[in-house]
């Protein structure tokens, strides 16, 4: 049974509870506790009736969003992360008219409160209102206040979707950090393949089989856009669903009910501090991944030590008591997983893997990987270990997975090379300084003419992040070309000035603007030379440019080969 054949199916929450007082106690006890609490606080009559009439109403499915809402269905009002009560307040009312009941995160007397009383400007105002609990009493479906509905929310869509056709879940491998997460998610479905078992993957590449992904809009996507992915790979019997650990899907809990067994910290740098206020509220967002009251099926953690805010996360898994194995690329380091000697190539990389395990066997062994990049061998290295925690077998593992690595594949859009005569062209998703220096580095050594950059910066984002960017490029690369990213509802010059603060006349000397990306990229490939290495940055994957809130065709990888083809470097 699909996910959309259980639309015509109807289930009560005290169903829910009842099925799970021996699958899933928790969330039995979490149910119980909405409810019971609920009625305790309830203000008058009328509300503790809705709370006790809520537990009984059938409905069909849980829904995040009121424009997807049909009759029937439970309708869950989350907070904004902009806040907005006079939204909130249409959701609720838009909601009222279709949904079997409602679950609201926000205080609905609050928001019907302000309704009433909009001169109101206290940051909290009363409560107790008279005119809001007549109107809240009034609509058409009871609504139910949970503030705390994040805590078991996943847990909560997961037991409706098994309540109708249980299937076995994936054990989750999840890996969290700045820059790294889509390949390593990647290399571990195909690893997991390799050795003869089934897998997924759910990121910002796509969702989906091997193969088969389908593009998301988010890294994370919410509760019930993860809840029923996890279900669907369920129904198709994938055994592993490595997926990726956004620090916005963590501080909004929106992994909460993911069967997470292996959660993997690649490193932090400067991004999202838009969202997070700082480095440290950042880090603590992804710390969350190796909090077992968050994730209780947790039973490794594998962590790059070579990060400066590893300790965050070692301090974190192991309070929450993890066996915990650490990776380098640093062969001085008493890592579980050491590159002891990388050999880096344009054609890939070979490796030495020093273990710690005390076998003899697994302790030493060669690799050769196809992936570019030194930042690309602590991909490897992470999801080598990924896929050993899954395993008991150390040895045996390690020595199955060696010959293996030979025949991975990057992801789209990152360390892509495409094709040409002469020249290198790369293709890399590299959007914060600390990932385009290392894309910069790794190609560097490699590089018998000119290394040439060619990247921009996203609109309505951190814009103190651009000129890091811009210096970034020109402390890796000779030759830089400054262009738009997304520049969304920004004026690319704006963001382009942005990125120049700071720039030094020598530093001119070597940066051509071009505001128009294709132009952009064109000009890279016009006046490049045969022993150059050219990095389209920023974008990898995406195929669209975004502008003023519209998203025009714009694929980095076939603007690239037309710019090429046009060049007669093909």
């Amino acid at each position: 049974m699909t996910i959309s054949s259980l639309d015509s199916a109807t289930v009560t929450l005290q169903q829910l509870i009842d099925a799970n007082k021996s699958q899933q106690q928790k969330l039995s006890e979490q149910l119980t506790a909405m409810i019971a609490t609920s009625i305790q606080e309830a203000s008058n009559q009328v509300e503790s009736d809705q709370a006790q009439s809520i537990v009984h109403i059938p409905f069909q499915q849980f829904r995040l969003d009121n424009r997807q809402l049909d009759a029937n269905d439970v309708f869950v009002l989350l907070k904004s992360q902009t806040a907005n009560p006079q939204k909130s307040r249409d959701y609720l009312l838009q909601a009222a008219e279709q949904a079997a009941f409602i679950l609201s995160e926000i205080d609905p007397s609050i928001l019907l409160s302000e309704a009433t009383n909009p001169s109101n400007t206290s940051s909290e105002p009363k409560t107790d209102s008279i005119a809001s609990m007549q109107q809240l009493a009034a609509l058409p479906c009871p609504v139910l206040y949970v503030p705390n509905i994040r805590d078991f929310l996943g847990s909560l869509i997961q037991a409706r979707l098994q309540y109708q056709q249980p299937v076995t879940l994936p054990t989750v491998v999840a890996v969290t950090g700045t820059n790294g997460k889509t390949t390593i998610s990647q290399l571990v479905a195909q690893l997991i393949q390799m050795m003869g078992q089934s897998s997924a993957v759910m990121g910002t590449a796509g969702n989906g089989r091997l193969g088969a992904l389908v593009q998301a809009s988010h890294t994370t996507g919410d509760a019930l856009a993860v809840q029923q992915f996890l279900y669907q790979m369920g129904t198709e019997q994938a055994e592993i669903l490595a997926l990726e650990a956004s620090s916005h899907g963590l501080d909004q809990q929106r992994l909460q009910g993911m069967p997470v067994s292996v959660a993997i910290y690649t490193n932090l740098s400067r991004d999202h501090l838009d969202y997070h206020a700082d480095m440290a509220e950042y880090a603590a967002a992804k710390a969350k991944l190796f909090d077992k009251a968050h994730f209780p099926d947790l039973t490794h953690a594998i962590i790059n030590i070579d990060d400066e805010h590893a300790q965050v996360m070692l301090d974190m898994a192991n309070a929450s008591g993890l066996t915990v194995w650490t990776y380098s690329l640093n062969s001085s380091k008493a890592a579980t997983f050491v590159a002891a000697d990388i050999t880096p190539s344009l054609q890939g990389v070979k490796i030495n893997l020093r273990t710690n395990f005390g076998d003899d066997k697994a302790d030493n062994i060669e690799i050769i990987s196809p992936l570019l990049g030194r930042f690309n061998v602590a991909n490897l290295l992470a999801a080598i270990a990924a896929v050993v925690a899954l395993d008991t077998d150390l040895a045996m593992n390690i020595e199955r997975i060696a010959p293996a690595v030979a025949q991975l594949q990057g992801a789209v859009g990152r360390m892509q090379r495409v094709s040409s005569n002469d020249g290198c062209f790369i293709v890399d998703y590299a959007h914060t300084p600390d990932a385009l220096s290392q894309v910069l580095a790794s190609l560097k050594t490699h590089c018998k003419g000119q290394l040439w950059a060619v990247f921009g910066c996203g609109g309505d984002r951190d814009a103190g992040k651009r000129p890091l960017m811009a210096q970034a490029g020109l402390a890796g690369a000779d030759q830089v070309i400054l262009t738009a990213d997304n520049p969304r509802t920004e004026d690319p010059n704006v963001i382009l000035q942005d990125m120049q603060a700071g720039m030094t006349a020598e530093q001119y000397q070597r940066t051509h603007i071009e505001p128009a990306r294709q132009k952009a990229v064109e000009y890279a490939v016009s006046h490049s030379g045969v022993d150059d290495i050219v990095v389209i940055a920023g974008k990898g994957h995406e195929t669209y440019q975004e502008i003023n809130n519209v998203r025009y065709d714009f694929d980095d990888s076939v603007v690239l080969q037309q710019a090429l083809n046009q060049a007669g470097r093909v």
